[in-house]
């Protein structure tokens, strides 16, 4: 139990890789707020664990983070691991991204790291061993067609991580940034059906499509992901800040 009753707050924590992450961390002891936009997703992952608190809220608007952090407050107590976890993925030929879904992209992925951060900020500095880890992407370290707002998102997610890791060095707290490519969740299957609907293609030939990219062939499990935020959350992962975590098998970035 490495991570006995230290209170970690996950974004995105009702499915998918957070749902993982969620799973990894309360096997080590961790109390979890689990935060994200529904409801019925967040209490079905919190009933499967132990101490597991939820927190509805839009991560993209700064009065419901705060609103949601102060709950996990009041569930847990200080803050000492941070989990930005929540994101879309959006797809669109460059010359069609309308504005808004632009900014959309940008308020889920990156404005939403800044508010929960910031909400965060003063428990994390607090703790033993503060902990700030983003599911960032290998798109935010590379580029990828048809996704330039989820790309640009990323990059900054990863080059905000690398900020605070310098301006926080001299103190117990971590940023890092952990990077899956192509993983099986809800996110990648809608990919598949898009590209089914766009191409006429099979599920296999578009599933071909993503996995392509990784040499292995395959698809990343979320539990895979989950385990490398769970090193970078414990207490002796405190000399890896700023990094940007590849869970890509083999990708070529």
């Amino acid at each position: 139990m490495r991570l006995q009753d230290v209170h970690a707050v996950i974004t995105g924590g009702g499915s998918g890789i957070g749902a993982a992450i969620a799973r990894a961390l309360a096997a080590e002891g961790a109390r979890l707020t689990l935060i994200g936009r529904r409801r019925d997703a967040l209490e079905a992952t919190a009933a499967s664990l132990p101490h597991a608190h939820v927190a509805p809220a839009d991560v993209a608007d700064r009065a419901a983070v705060e609103a949601a952090f102060d709950s996990a407050r009041s569930a847990h107590g200080p803050i000492s691991i941070l989990v930005n976890n929540a994101g879309i993925a959006p797809s669109a030929p460059f010359a069609r991204v309308t504005a808004e879904a632009w900014r959309g992209a940008m308020a889920i992925n990156l404005d939403a790291l800044f508010h929960c951060c910031q909400a965060a900020l003063p428990d994390l500095l607090a703790a033993p061993a503060g902990r700030i880890v983003t599911v960032a992407s290998t798109a935010g370290v590379k580029g990828y067609a048809y996704t330039a707002p989820y790309v640009a998102s990323k990059h900054g997610a990863i080059g905000l991580m690398r900020a605070l890791a310098t301006e926080y060095a001299a103190t117990p707290l971590t940023a890092n940034a952990v990077c899956p490519g192509f993983t099986d969740t809800d996110i990648v299957g809608r990919a598949v059906a898009n590209i089914q609907s766009k191409t006429g293609r099979s599920e296999a030939e578009a599933l071909a499509e993503l996995t392509r990219f990784n040499p292995q062939k395959r698809l990343i499990a979320p539990a895979e992901v989950a385990e490398a935020v769970l090193w970078l959350c414990l207490p002796a992962s405190r000399s890896v800040t700023g990094q940007a975590v590849m869970v890509a098998g083999g990708e070529v970035m």
